[in-house]
């Protein structure tokens, strides 16, 4: 088993990585693992070569550096051959409000590492796959792309994005026999929920979420809300109309407005 991961040095990405390495360390298994902290990344791959049934090869990058996830995918086929999975894992998630000028920057981060971070992971590996035959693409959603939620206009237009993107790529790729996962997690506990201050329903710990990922990523489902309660809430999030879900949102809370440093 060969999977290539990018945000694989926290939160979903790491527990990702976790869950797999658990599931076939035992068997053999190549990690490629992309991340922007090098020191986090060269730690994790430190851990992981305690193991002899573990190959883990690191790329410190960001993902909205096209050149260098081409390099990455490149120096992965040469070193290790076609990866049978590719997840795109890279998110990031910050409170952005269209009326502060300051916040136009953390639009512009948001949309590029969330949406043409997936562009640049998955390009680089499709011609390897459909010239073997086989190959999976799977990107990382989430609820909040059905319905745009107040106070996480980057945010929720950046899944939005993802999901309709993601949903293209599916119909391209079938020709190829090239599978497609979209998963559209509800509230997983990361780094980048821990700063929420707003209840936030059905929260699953990220090494159980990560579990329930990789399963459907086996099964090759096209398109999963986890956790399963979440995927009935976005079913009927779908059917509100506008004129109600206006009303319940209207006093909503938002997400904090916080710096971070990948801007």
């Amino acid at each position: 088993m060969k999977v290539f991961i990018t945000g694989a040095s926290s939160g979903i990405g790491a527990a990702i990585t976790a869950e797999y390495t658990k599931r076939y360390g035992n068997k053999h298994i190549t990690l490629g693992l992309v991340a922007r902290r090098s020191g986090h990344l060269q730690q994790l791959k430190t851990t992981l070569e305690k193991f002899p049934q573990i190959t883990c090869s690191i790329y410190p990058l960001d993902v909205r550096d096209q050149a260098a996830l081409a390099s990455a995918a490149e120096q992965f086929i040469q070193q290790h051959g076609v990866p049978d999975v590719v997840i795109a894992c890279a998110g990031v998630s910050r409170g952005t409000l269209t009326e502060h000028q300051e916040d136009i920057a953390a639009f512009q981060a948001v949309m590029d590492i969330n949406v043409m971070g997936l562009v640049h992971t998955f390009q680089p590996f499709i011609s390897a796959m459909r010239a073997i035959g086989h190959g999976q693409l799977v990107g990382i959603a989430s609820v909040a792309g059905i319905r745009g939620l107040p106070g996480a206009g980057a945010y929720s237009a950046s899944k939005a994005a993802a999901i309709s993107y993601l949903e293209s790529l599916r119909v391209e790729m079938a020709v190829s026999n090239i599978a497609v996962t979209t998963i559209a997690p509800g509230y997983i506990r990361t780094p980048m929920t821990d700063v929420n201050t707003y209840k936030m329903p059905f929260l699953m710990d990220a090494n159980v979420a990560a579990s329930k990922f990789v399963r459907a990523i086996e099964q090759k489902r096209r398109f999963v809300v986890i956790p399963w309660q979440m995927g009935w809430v976005a079913r009927l999030m779908r059917f509100i109309p506008p004129f109600l879900w206006d009303f319940a949102l209207k006093k909503a809370p938002y997400k904090p407005r916080l710096n971070w440093d990948w801007l």
